[in-house]
């Protein structure tokens, strides 16, 4: 069973250009003092949410250390598989002893 994602708040398209802006905004000195708060009001965007893009871009390009977004997206993924794992193991478990205590009632009748 998925589990539809909430609604995004900004499409693709303007977080892609905020965090592209902010990060240009931020290589210049003079103009990397309150870039992201700038630019994110210029845009409509609340700046923690800019930040974090900013944070999110600089880690998926190695500038900064964390886990990119295709590990996460990986590990998600993974730690899906092993819970459905988990649960099917459950299932094998619980069937297994009812069928052999069915067949030991079998055989002591």
């Amino acid at each position: 069973m998925r589990v539809m994602a909430a609604p995004r708040k900004y499409s693709e398209e303007l977080r892609d250009r905020a965090t592209r802006m902010a990060m240009d905004a931020r290589q210049d000195p003079e103009t990397s003092r309150g870039a992201i708060k700038r630019i994110a009001d210029q845009l409509g965007i609340h700046p923690e949410a800019l930040r974090t893009w900013v944070r999110q871009a600089e880690i998926d390009g190695g500038v900064r250390p964390g886990t990119t977004t295709d590990d996460a997206t990986r590990i998600a993924e993974l730690e899906r598989e092993v819970r459905e794992l988990r649960r099917a193991n459950e299932i094998l478990k619980t069937s297994a002893a009812f069928f052999a205590a069915a067949e030991l009632d079998r055989q002591i009748k």
